[in-house]
């Protein structure tokens, strides 16, 4: 399977990528001796991205995409053949995660620090070990500090000959003007209902009707769309957040579905750390060779520590993130329903939630739906600004009632 078959919808950027990688191929090749590389070509390659598009839409699998094609070693490169195969080791070990000339970078906090920055930058300074390309991905770019991001101005404007950098963000607004104005932006669409469902049947055997309502649930979410397709759980959690409509006919009613909101989030996120701490903790004991029942050897305590602090951060984004997924679930029923009161007659994104829909369509003006729509929008900001999330909810929750 090509690296490109996981990007979903995204016939042009699929296109203007395999060019680059093609063009990189042939530098690399008038490099070792290869022959010149064409002008025209050369201008399709340039050393830094940035990936941007709606949530889902798959910026972080185009990019991991393209880092495998620019390391691609698949022998059908000399005859013609299209760069990410997904067979050679330079694909598989890319798309594994082990490939020692890509750089992987995701934060499990807030925020990305400028040490960490800095020392990407001066490893993008020298050339690679291996492979064809020395590449850094960075996940959330817009997560970066102010520092941070001008560490990265530095690499960006002074980059190796055969370092790549490949930078990914909700928009273009997120990065600064500094940053932006010296990468490439590729701009992702939001898939089609039609080619995600397709997508889940295909590669993981899910039924078409199921495909079908999880593909228009996930709003253009491939990954959400797939958890809605094949996780129990994720279908019963939004189930949960969409009688939220139907439940803040009084202050009690508001404040209670606000309090399970949160617990469900809050127990979502214990749920990750209660498998994932503990086995960074066993790997760190493992790291300083800490036995059982012996006294910690020396420098572990400080490392035990920013393991703690680092895990403690990860928590509040979990949380934050799937506060964020219900509050994005709560939009789209309210959109379904102002499109039911404006007689609309397009395919709704909750389809299998049609007469709850109804029930709230029918019980007021679109006005309300409007405001209401704005009290989601308006809790995002809230929880964006550290507001506390069970307060920034039951205000939502409240002016839902009011609508």
């Amino acid at each position: 399977m090509a690296v490109w078959d996981d990007l979903v919808g995204q016939e042009r950027v699929v296109e203007q990528l395999t060019a680059a990688a093609r063009a990189a191929g042939a530098t690399v090749a008038a490099g070792r001796g290869g022959g010149p590389a064409e002008g025209a070509n050369a201008s399709l390659m340039t050393h830094a991205w940035l990936f941007t598009g709606p949530p889902g839409a798959g910026q972080v699998t185009a990019a991991r995409a393209f880092a495998a094609a620019l390391q691609c070693t698949s022998p059908d490169l000399a005859l013609g053949g299209t760069p990410g195969c997904g067979f050679c080791d330079g694909c598989h070990t890319v798309l594994a995660g082990s490939h020692a000339d890509v750089k992987y970078v995701r934060t499990d906090g807030l925020s990305i620090g400028v040490g960490d920055m800095r020392d990407l930058v001066l490893r993008a300074s020298s050339y690679p070990t291996g492979g064809r390309w020395s590449v850094i991905l960075v996940d959330a770019a817009h997560r970066l500090t102010e520092a941070a991001a001008n560490a990265l101005l530095k690499g960006v404007e002074e980059p190796s000959p055969r370092t790549v950098w490949l930078l990914c963000a909700p928009s273009v607004q997120d990065v600064l003007p500094t940053i932006r104005s010296r990468c490439r932006l590729l701009v992702l669409r939001t898939p089609a209902a039609e080619a995600v469902a397709d997508m889940l049947v295909r590669r993981d055997g899910v039924e078409p009707e199921t495909a079908r309502l999880a593909a228009l649930a996930g709003q253009g979410d491939i990954e959400r769309s797939r958890r809605l397709a094949v996780d129990d759980q994720a279908r019963t959690r939004r189930t949960e957040v969409l009688r939220i409509p139907l439940e803040v006919a009084d202050i009690g009613g508001c404040l209670a579905a606000a309090q399970r909101l949160v617990d469900t989030a809050k127990a979502d996120a214990e749920a990750l750390a209660e498998t994932q701490d503990a086995k960074e903790s066993d790997d760190l004991k493992a790291v300083y060779g800490a036995a059982e029942g012996s006294k910690a050897p020396r420098g572990m305590a400080g490392a035990v520590k920013e393991l703690e602090k680092r895990q403690k951060s990860r928590a509040t984004r979990t949380r934050r993130e799937t506060l964020g997924v219900a509050l994005l679930d709560l939009l789209g029923f309210y959109r379904d329903v102002l499109a039911l009161q404006l007689g609309s007659t397009g395919v709704l994104a909750n389809e299998d939630q049609r007469q709850a829909l109804n029930r709230v369509a029918q019980a007021g003006p679109p006005e309300g739906t409007l405001r209401r729509i704005e009290a989601v929008l308006a809790c995002r900001q809230a929880l964006d600004r550290n507001v506390d999330p069970l307060l920034a909810v039951e205000a939502m929750t409240v002016a839902l009632r009011a609508g």
